[in-house]
């Protein structure tokens, strides 16, 4: 029997583990109506909060880091932009529309609000109305909007993580995953604030606070706006190490927590990283704006390739299949010291390091 992609996740099932991130690519009921007939498994919405008046976007707005050798390739991608700045009234108009037409489709809410408990609660309950599957709380966006406490500012603190949770769960009829920050030193300690408060599951991780680079000719910080920049959101390719580091920290301390996991995912094979480390949903923004919506075609074909390269028939039994070879460095000593892996001469630095630094860095280096 061929392997399927259908999972279930906080009880809603989805037909592959596939979602647009919350982002551009979900910016209005059209793109979002493109995206369910191209056969995403869902779409997590952009950003929404009551008062969109306060929104004010900037163009240029994106940044790209381009490898030196090959400037097709697209290494890093940094934005400025800020959450949706359409009219709310209009969002909930589509989200009723996009759940009429869509019924088996899977329609995520993204909502950030100021901190204050009347205001979450209030767009928690308007926008459940609409028939959307689940909310996302936007507790994580890096940049923009930190004098009113929204995003990122709230997000680092796991003390008001903690709160925020449990006033959207007093009032909340659907799913509520939280979406973390990589901007901390330890992603176990808001992650485990938000699920004791009540979230139902955890997506991780949102873009990374960067500067993306500086225009040498003009000496000023990109993306220029005006002569003048602020650092912004990163993301692409590059931050997938740091992306499969979190999805794997947050796995290990709350197991069997459902984790949507994203950050650089381009491939079904990136993807199938973040399954093998606890992740049960998948999402994907800055990929699907390189790639175009198309991607997903492609992104199912690899992922299913892996399950069957492993005699697998469901995403479950892939599910965090690496979490248990992850131990400490002294565990790693000891057991290559078990191996008698010594005799290499490969574990002494001075036997190790003697000038010809390519070559010795090859031969310490796994997938070469």
């Amino acid at each position: 029997m061929a392997p399927t992609l259908k999972t279930k996740v906080t009880g809603i099932e989805f037909e592959n583990p596939y979602l647009l991130g919350s982002g551009p690519p979900g910016t209005n009921a059209k793109v979002i109506a493109k995206s369910f007939d191209l056969g995403w498994g869902g779409v997590v919405g952009k950003t929404i909060s009551l008062d969109a008046s306060k929104v004010v976007n900037t163009a240029p707005r994106y940044g790209k880091l381009k490898d030196p050798n090959h400037p097709d390739v697209i290494v890093g991608f940094e934005n400025i932009e800020l959450i949706s700045d359409r009219p709310y009234a209009t969002w909930l108009e589509e989200f009723r529309a996009l759940k009429k037409q869509y019924k088996n489709r899977v329609l995520i809410a993204s909502v950030m609000e100021e901190y204050r408990k009347e205001a979450w609660q209030q767009i928690i309950r308007e926008v459940q109305e609409t028939g959307v599957d689940g909310f996302e709380l936007n507790l994580s966006c890096p940049h923009g909007l930190p004098e009113r406490k929204m995003g990122m500012a709230m997000g680092e603190d796991p003390s008001i993580v903690r709160e925020v949770c449990g006033w959207v769960k007093e009032v909340a009829k659907i799913p509520v995953w939280a979406k973390m920050t990589p901007n901390v030193g330890d992603p176990k300690v808001p992650a485990k604030a938000a699920i004791e408060a009540g979230a139902d599951g955890i997506s991780t991780i949102n873009t990374i606070l960067s500067v993306i680079g500086i225009d040498l000719r003009t000496l000023r910080p990109m993306p220029t706006v005006e002569g003048y920049s602020v650092p912004g959101g990163y993301s692409g390719q590059a931050v997938r190490p740091i992306a499969l580091r979190h999805v794997m920290e947050i796995a290990r301390s709350i197991p069997g927590v459902p984790i949507s996991g994203m950050g650089g995912i381009e491939t079904g094979f990136d993807a199938a990283q973040f399954v093998a480390l606890g992740s049960h949903t998948l999402q994907v923004c800055t990929g699907a704006m390189l790639q175009g919506y198309e991607v997903i075609s492609k992104l199912n074909d690899e992922l299913l390739k892996v399950l069957t390269d492993h005699k697998m028939d469901n995403l479950e039994q892939l599910r965090g299949k690496s979490l248990p070879y992850f131990t400490t460095h002294y565990d790693l000593v000891q057991r290559q010291a078990a191996a008698k892996a010594a005799k290499t001469g490969a574990n002494r630095d001075a036997e190790t390091w003697k000038g010809e630094i390519k070559r010795e860095t090859d031969s310490l280096t796994t997938n070469q």
